[in-house]
């Protein structure tokens, strides 16, 4: 991932260059490695670069042949081998970058391209020949992007954060996820519409549907497509040119995905064996695209023969317990790192300005990441893969236990995936980025979505309900990868109850947060918190003492408008507290305090 900035419409754009550089700095942190800017007309175009892909030759902002088309770009695309074989006129590539190929699917088929790409992406690009521009965000909103619009000369914004615009833009939206943005129409189109998106009938129809048991032998197609579906989707996600590890909680979703990296590699090795000769050090696709991306992985994977695997958590947390269990498992080099609740709370201004929001679940859970973020950095790793999107799609989170019938549970579900843009995305791009960190989520595959959601049936995600009465939360994910003769995981782990990041650090710390809370916010600023924040009014201290932070760096009023605040479904009998152990289905063994 990078930092992309770019204003369009500027009526002095040579006047404004310096402004912009100031004001792309404020995102150097997302892009250590170089920066750049190009003024074409009445705009300017800035990138802050992390180089993963193409490192020694994707400088960016990138240019076609001629210079008339410029490209800032967050992100990886992953099929950009692929994409470059389905050109239909030939074309002179000047990097390796695997986002240079935006470039010419642009120029041959317009924004009609952007839902082939297989990836994660936010990018702004410059037609001078046609003088528009479009820009565009991944279908889930892995990628963080803004954009905002000034009105005293008309001119749109368009940030990977908030801090670059939120000073002059009288108007800031968090750009929406799936969607494209043209100067033609000069309005928001959607290009990722995937039938369980906005039509949850199609997937759970009617109640004969719900209560419906299937078969065995469909039981089991069903978990051999989501076995390999996401095997497929972490494969894809380790195509680099530098070293890269996991994010390793001890939690389900990051342990499936730092075990299914383990084997890929070592499928990957072996492939290797096998198909000797073939070349794409030119960056062109062999036709085979399984090939393409094993030579691809291997060359990060050469340079750390060994998977390194990272963890975090206050002394004697129940992450870092379960976390050594998976790395003597794995035969994983693991990293366990302690923090203080002191360093912790310290952190939590640095946190607050970073991730751009005062929710109260985003903070406890990023803080912790972004300590472990940095260290991570520090031993010269660029990339690592995590589990976020799990308990979206599967109705993972704890307060699933009340949905009352599949038809619901698969609304929170659609509705849980369609904001993870505000939520765990928000707090895994910023958190990792804030360091130059790209993290990088198999489980938002655009083709592992459609499994999940249109061959898994809803009832199957239900927790104690007819027709299947499974007693754990996302059974149907741990079902699938339940293979007694070669355990991709130790049952203990496989079937490990749900534990939210911020309770598996350690309780203590979302108690003391709540302690300092109690100690910094009095009574009186709390009764008259809706006349101090009428918009969006916190309801506790923790959540008062957030937002007085918030405003200090973001004291404008439209940058509340980017914020999204959440807590359980009230209306399933959950408490507003987000944290997992406030849920009344978190097991007794989790109780005890460090």
């Amino acid at each position: 991932m990078c930092g992309i900035f770019a204003v369009f419409g500027v009526a002095d754009p040579q006047g404004f260059r310096t402004r912009a550089l100031a004001l792309s700095k404020r995102i150097r942190h997302r892009g250590p490695d170089w920066n750049g800017i190009k003024v074409a007309g009445n705009n300017v175009i800035c990138h802050e670069r992390l180089a993963i892909v193409g490192v020694d030759s994707g400088a960016q902002p990138l240019t076609n042949e001629d210079e008339s088309v410029i490209l800032t770009v967050n992100g990886e695309i992953y099929n950009h081998l692929k994409l470059r074989s389905k050109l239909q006129k030939s074309h002179n590539f000047k990097t390796h970058s695997d986002c240079e190929v935006i470039l010419y699917l642009w120029e041959e088929f317009r924004e009609t391209f952007i839902n082939d790409l297989d990836g994660f992406f936010s990018f702004a690009l410059y037609d001078s020949r046609t003088d528009e521009y479009l820009i565009a965000r991944d279908p889930l909103g892995i990628t963080t992007l803004y954009i905002g619009w000034r009105d005293s000369d008309g001119s749109t914004w368009v940030s990977s954060e908030m801090k670059t615009m939120n000073e002059d833009c009288d108007r800031i939206e968090a750009f929406p996820p799936g969607h494209f943005y043209s100067s033609k129409t000069k309005s928001f189109q959607q290009y990722y519409h995937p039938t369980w998106y906005d039509h949850p009938k199609l997937v759970v129809p009617d109640d004969a549907a719900m209560t419906r048991k299937q078969t065995p032998e469909e039981d089991e197609a069903m978990y051999r497509q989501l076995r390999e579906s996401l095997e497929r989707a972490v494969k894809k996600r380790l195509m680099s040119e530098v070293p890269f590890g996991v994010l390793l909680s001890g939690g389900l979703d990051s342990s499936l995905i730092s075990a299914i990296t383990v084997r890929t590699i070592e499928r990957m090795r072996e492939e290797e064996k096998q198909k000797k000769g073939k070349d794409i050090s030119n960056g062109i696709s062999t036709g085979d695209e399984d090939q393409d991306e094993t030579a691809q992985a291997l060359q990060a994977i050469s340079m750390w023969p060994r998977l390194h695997s990272f963890s975090i958590g206050l002394p004697g947390a129940p992450d870092l317990k379960y976390a050594r269990i998976v790395a003597d498992f794995l035969g994983t080099a693991h990293h366990e790192y302690t923090y203080t609740f002191d360093e912790g709370l310290d952190a939590i201004p640095d946190v607050i300005y970073h991730l751009e929001t005062y929710d109260v679940t985003t903070i406890r859970a990023s803080t912790p990441m972004y300590l472990l973020s940095r260290r991570i950095k520090s031993m010269g790793v660029k990339m690592v893969l995590s589990g976020e999107g799990s308990d979206e799609i599967f109705g993972g989170y704890l307060y699933f236990h009340f949905a009352p019938d599949a038809r619901q549970l698969h609304h929170e579900c659609i509705s849980r995936i369609q904001n993870l843009n505000k939520s765990d995305n928000l707090r895994a791009n910023k958190s990792t980025m804030a360091w130059g960190l790209e993290g990088r989520v198999p489980f938002q595959d655009k083709a592992f979505l459609d499994v999940a959601m249109n061959v898994v049936p809803a009832n199957h995600k239900l927790i104690n309900q007819a027709p299947y009465f499974h007693n754990c939360e996302k059974f149907v994910i741990r079902k699938a990868f339940d293979t007694p003769e070669n355990p991709y995981l130790p049952d203990n782990i496989l079937w490990r109850q749900k534990e939210q990041f911020s309770d598996g650090v350690g309780y203590s710390w979302i108690d003391g947060l709540k302690d300092h809370a109690e100690k910094s916010v009095s009574d009186a600023d709390l009764a008259g918190a809706g006349e101090r924040f009428p918009h969006d009014t916190p309801t506790t201290k923790e959540a008062y003492y957030y937002r007085q932070i918030f405003e200090q760096y973001f004291p404008q009023k439209q940058c509340l408008a980017t914020v999204m605040r959440w807590i359980p479904r009230r209306d399933w009998g959950c408490p507003e507290d987000p944290s997992g152990r406030a849920q009344k289905v978190h097991e007794k063994a989790y109780e005890k305090k460090e």
